[in-house]
């Protein structure tokens, strides 16, 4: 019973988590969703600038680049499944992602372009009383705007880097009153209601070679982008407040490298093939700061730092292309996904696991100047099953299995050369 009282304490501490790997969002272009982000080395719209922005040196020289559009993210609900009381199911969500992007005229060999995108986000809730007592309400936004510069070395090598200016704000509740009713242990009703946002910069990097006209070679970096939380948090304690003011909290947007190879056949056909690592290792501990508060006792439940010791991961990617000449481009892709979460550190505010990613879409040439189309995106997380005795979360600690979630996405985008 004790440890079961700690850990709803500390749970509220625990779905404060501010960027979630297993809801990365790298698709930020219609071709994107529609190759599943097979898409590094064969760009040649306006969202090369965030994809690749080294071959923005390769594209018509006289033109300039507008792409936008919108996507649809439907988060179908998770199931916990163990016994009553602790089974329990999310909430579906529906989060629209827009994007833009922009590239410009050439200047000699430079060039540069811009893009506005959702690289990250999460929004999670659950009612159940053993999953809201951790993760009531988790709502997480991240917009970036990536200003890059590109420089052609000669006809078949150029390189290029920018900035990543990210902007982030979350809302965090859990409510362990339910909970402590069912367990009959009053001091188990603890509660955190916390926001903050932050302003943070980065940077990117990336490279294309190509050995041929039919072939490309590239590979591009993010750099590791610290998001440093600072806003407001109340905390509760047996149904009174225990604290109410400044709070803040750091973790790590990763570094992602990416490598890939395309190759085209008469000038229809494309294969794309890309590796990408993201090095979550970086999120070692959850460590929060109250503006230095004595919270007395209640120090170990909301002021101790909470070992995650996330891993890095691969990411191994597929897309074809295929140009018809009815103006139509088709696209289909596939991914294998790796979660970054260890068993023993999960929890209900991130229950993530491996995935497989399938994606198809179109763009239709509809003038010589402006194409539309859509793409569709299906993200199939493996079934979940929790070895007893592994998991730090007391409830998960029993095993039980998560099933459900994933990730269905819609994208219809526009773009336009002048």
């Amino acid at each position: 019973m004790k440890k079961t009282v700690q850990g709803l304490a500390l749970s509220v501490v625990a779905s404060t988590i501010v960027m979630a790997g297993g809801y990365k969002i790298p698709e930020q272009s219609l071709n994107s969703m529609a190759l599943g982000a097979a898409y590094v080395a064969h760009t040649d719209g306006a969202d090369s600038n965030y994809y690749n922005p080294a071959n923005m040196s390769f594209m018509a020289d006289d033109k300039q680049y507008i792409e936008g559009g919108i996507t649809l993210a439907h988060l179908p609900e998770i199931t916990y499944t163990l016994m009553d009381p602790y089974s329990g199911n999310s909430e579906s969500e529906n989060i629209p992602i827009p994007f833009f992007h922009y590239v410009s005229r050439a200047y000699d060999n430079l060039r540069w372009g811009v893009s506005l995108t959702v690289p990250g986000g999460l929004t999670k809730r659950w009612n159940t009383p053993a999953q809201k007592a951790y993760a009531e309400e988790f709502t997480l936004k991240i917009v970036e705007l990536s200003p890059s510069l590109s420089y052609r070395v000669n006809d078949q090598f150029s390189v290029a880097g920018g900035v990543r200016l990210v902007y982030s704000e979350g809302i965090v509740k859990s409510n362990g009153d339910a909970m402590s009713i069912i367990i009959q242990n009053p001091m188990a009703n603890v509660a955190r209601d916390m926001e903050g946002d932050t302003i943070e910069f980065g940077y990117n990097l990336a490279m294309t070679y190509r050995p041929a006209s039919d072939m490309t070679l590239a590979i591009t970096y993010r750099s590791n982008v610290d998001l440093d939380e600072e806003g407001t948090a109340t905390l509760f304690a047996g149904g009174m407040t225990a604290y109410h003011g400044d709070a803040s909290v750091s973790v790590p947007l990763p570094a992602a490298l990416n490598i890939a190879a395309s190759k085209t056949w008469g000038e229809k056909f494309t294969l794309e093939f890309v590796y990408e690592r993201t090095f979550w290792s970086e999120y070692k501990t959850l460590d929060f700061e109250y503006s230095g508060a004595n919270l007395g006792p209640l120090t170990p439940v909301f002021d101790t730092p909470i070992p995650k010791e996330w891993k890095d991961t691969n990411t191994f990617r597929i897309g074809a292309t295929v140009k018809m000449d009815n103006g139509i481009t088709a696209m289909m892709g596939f991914a294998l996904d790796e979660t970054p979460v260890p068993e023993k550190t999960i929890g209900f505010e991130l229950p993530d696991s491996d995935a497989k990613i399938f994606s198809m879409g179109f763009r239709y040439q509809q003038t010589e100047n402006f194409s539309w189309g859509l793409a569709f995106l299906y993200d199939a997380k493996d079934p979940l099953s929790l070895t007893k005795g592994v998991a730090d979360n007391p409830v998960l600690a029993n095993g039980g299995s998560f099933g459900g979630g994933g990730a269905y996405l819609t994208t219809l985008g526009m773009s336009y050369e002048f």
